[in-house]
Formats: structure tokens, C-alpha cells, sequence
């Protein structure tokens, strides 16, 4: 088999390259490991910036956003009780963040590729890219017992921390960055209207809450928890006390409760891989860096790295200039690495550190610094508006001449 593109994995962002480029007139098959039933249980983000938005506008798959989507023009934090207005909108200059799940996106992306006839083999095994330095790559793979080579010019790793794209790259060629959190986030879904129309983080003594949702229906929340807590440890009457002892207490009183539809304990991770390119293979998303869910922008930095790739292989194709995909990896790590420091202050400021020590300072020193830069922040309109255009994204970069 031939292709232009080879994209490993059918996440939202494999399938927001494929469509993308599909658009463009570039051909591309997806490999996915997993079923996309799998794909789609994933329970994940839900708050996309007003790029990732018009991303998914220019590959034409926003009709069900734009209808069913929430547009937040703000948020909230909760400082111990406090509650602290962050106006996107009017700290922006006018922009503001979509709250649609990532299932739906992901959604919507797989119909309209099946829609068009595009390629995707699910249940693809020991996939494995080869020759990725020289001017001939390919992947080869195992589909229903048959052995596979696909032949491209271009191979996209969208597969994700564990995937194979990222493996792939020699251990000396590649250099990681990592800060593991001492905590995790216990996430519950339920089909409950949420208490609040926009998000509320919270900052408490007990640890960290955010009241999220999905749609005026259905409602994420989390919890900070220890890293040894465990899923069973917690029911759902455990959890909706917790939260209401955490959240606001006028928020608390109108809390709608009801049974889980999900719940999980994610572990908090910053995650950077430098390059995020090697000869012809490029790494999207989750294969090349991860946020702690903090800031939101953990599916917000893979559309960029999208929004970048795309770009790049439409110039080598429309304006036959190969030579411009030296510059993916630089552009995409300046956006992951300010992503992950947003993230990385958010969860600093936010998070119940406990008597755990962190940096080169006692727990006690860091806890009254975060309280110090938090109250800085958040009475000041100057600090509210740094908050409010990192939350909402920066632009997308545009490739040099």
C-alpha cells in the first residue's frame, strides 16, 4: 500500500491531521491498535480554545459543535471560599473557549471520515514505523492475521505516551523532561446538571476540587487525591461529600447529585520529549509531551502541533517545499513548553501541596509563596488578564518564508 501520509493513531488529533489533509487533496490512512469503540470510551478534556474551535471549523466537522457546544466567555476560581471572576472575553479582546467533550469530537471526526471513504484500519497490530531518516519511510503492521507494509513519504506519530512513534526515535537523539505530582485527580461523570454555568476551580485546605461539565445535562468533577488512593476506595456518596466540603458554599448548597457514570484516578504528569521530529517522522500530541489537566490544555497543545504539521505538508505539497519540515519541532515545542509552564503554575497555585516538600524549600515557605502569587494574581486585573489569555490560547504560529 501507498500513501502520502501515514498517521499512527485515531485519536482526536490523528483524525483532525487526517481530515485536514484530506481537505488539502493529501492522501493519508490512519493505524489504530485499538477498536474505535475503545477510542471512544476514552473519558478525557472537554475546554477547547478558540483555535482548536476554528481548526475544527476549517476541516469542515463543527456542525454539531457549534449547535451543541457551550461558548464560555469566563471562569471561576474559588480561593478558599472566595470566589474570583476570570472574564476571558473582556480580558481578550473577545475570545473565548467551547466546552464539548472530547468523545464528540472525536466523533464527529470518525464520521466524517467514513462519511468521505478515508482509510483507517482499527485493531492494527505491532505496528512499527521503519527507514523514518530517509527519503522512502514506511509502516508496517498486522491487520486481521495479514501482514502489511504501507509505504509514504511522511509518517505522523499521533499514538499517544505509550505508543511506538515516539520509541522509535534512538534513546540518544531524544532528550526528556519530566516532573511527576505527588497527587492524582479522582474525575466522576454523571448524568446531573451542573452547579455552576461556568467552570469553578477550587483552591482548599482539604486539596484541590473542579466543578466541570459536559453538556446542561451531564457533569465532571474532580477531586486532588493521594497517589495511593484507588477507585474502590471511593463511592459516590464519599465523593459528592468530599466535593461539597471543597466547593464554594452557596455552590455546594444547589449541588444536584447522582450515580457515576465513570470514575478514574488520573496521575498528575509534565511530560516533554525534544525533538519532536526525527527525519520524516513527526510526534503529535501525547507521543511528545503531556500537561497535568490544570490548565486545559493538554488536547488544546495537540491541536497545535496539528495546526503546525498541517500547514507543513500542505507547503511541501501545494508549494512543493520540503524543506520547511525542519521547522516543525521548534515551532511546536515554544507553544508545548508555554502550555507547561501554564499548567505547571496553575497546578503550583491550586493544589494542596501538604508537608511535602517541593523545589529547593519546606512545604511551609512554598505554601505561603503560592498563597502570596495567587492573591497577587487574582485581585489584580493585570494578573486576572495573564490568567485569562494563556487559558484562552495563544495564536497559532505561522511558518517562516
Amino acid at each position: 500500500m501507498k500513501t502520502q501520509v501515514a498517521i499512527i493513531g485515531a485519536g482526536p488529533s490523528g483524525l483532525l491531521l487526517g481530515q485536514l489533509l484530506a481537505k488539502q487533496g493529501i492522501s493519508n490512512i490512519i493505524l489504530e491498535r485499538v477498536t474505535g469503540d475503545y477510542v471512544l470510551g476514552r473519558i478525557r478534556a472537554g475546554i477547547l480554545e478558540q483555535g482548536f474551535a476554528d481548526l475544527v471549523r476549517e476541516a469542515g466537522v463543527a456542525e454539531r459543535m457549534d449547535a451543541d457546544g457551550d461558548v464560555h466567555d469566563g471562569f471561576e476560581i474559588s480561593a478558599n471560599g472566595e470566589r474570583y471572576h476570570i472574564d476571558l472575553k473582556g480580558l481578550t479582546g473577545g475570545k473565548t473557549v467551547v466546552c464539548y467533550g472530547q468523545v464528540e469530537i472525536t466523533q464527529d471526526l470518525m464520521d466524517a471520515r467514513e462519511a468521505v471513504g478515508l482509510t483507517t484500519y482499527y485493531e492494527a497490530a505491532d505496528v512499527q514505523p521503519l527507514n523514518v531518516k530517509s527519503d522512502s519511510p514506511s509502516v508496517t503492521f498486522t491487520h486481521a492475521g495479514e501482514q502489511y507494509e504501507l509505504e509514504c513519504d511522511y509518517i505522523a506519530g499521533c499514538d499517544g505516551f505509550h505508543g511506538v512513534s515516539r520509541q522509535t526515535i534512538p534513546a540518544d537523539k531524544r532528550t526528556e523532561f519530566e516532573r511527576v505530582y505527588p497527587f492524582g485527580w479522582l474525575g466522576l461523570l454523571s448524568d446531573t446538571p451542573p452547579c455552576n454555568s461556568e467552570l469553578i476551580y477550587c483552591k482548599h485546605e482539604r486539596g484541590f476540587a473542579l466543578a466541570s461539565m459536559r453538556s446542561e445535562t451531564r457533569s465532571r468533577y474532580y477531586l486532588q487525591v493521594p497517589l495511593t488512593d484507588k477507585v474502590e476506595d471511593w463511592s459516590d456518596e464519599a465523593f459528592w461529600d468530599e466535593l461539597k466540603k471543597r466547593l464554594p458554599e452557596d455552590v455546594a448548597a444547589g449541588l444536584v447529585t447522582g450515580p457515576s457514570i465513570e470514575k478514574s484516578i488520573a496521575p498528575l504528569r509534565s511530560f516533554v520529549c525534544e525533538p519532536m521530529q526525527y527525519g520524516r517522522l513527526f510526534l503529535v500530541g501525547d507521543a511528545a509531551h503531556i500537561v497535568p489537566p490544570t490548565g486545559a490544555k493538554g488536547l488544546n497543545l495537540a491541536a497545535s502541533d496539528v495546526a503546525t504539521l498541517y500547514k507543513i505538508m500542505t507547503r511541501v505539497y501545494k508549494d512543493n517545499d520540503p524543506e520547511c519540515i525542519t521547522q516543525y519541532s521548534d515551532i511546536a515545542l515554544r507553544r508545548v513548553w508555554n502550555g507547561e509552564r501554564f499548567s505547571w503554575w496553575m497546578s503550583n497555585m491550586l493544589h494542596n501541596f501538604g508537608q511535602m516538600e517541593t523545589g529547593d524549600m519546606d512545604a511551609a515557605t512554598f505554601k505561603r509563596f503560592m498563597e502570596s502569587e495567587l492573591d497577587y494574581y487574582l485581585n489584580s486585573e493585570n494578573g486576572r488578564r495573564v490568567i485569562a489569555e494563556q487559558y484562552v490560547g495563544l495564536p497559532y504560529e505561522e511558518l517562516a518564508p
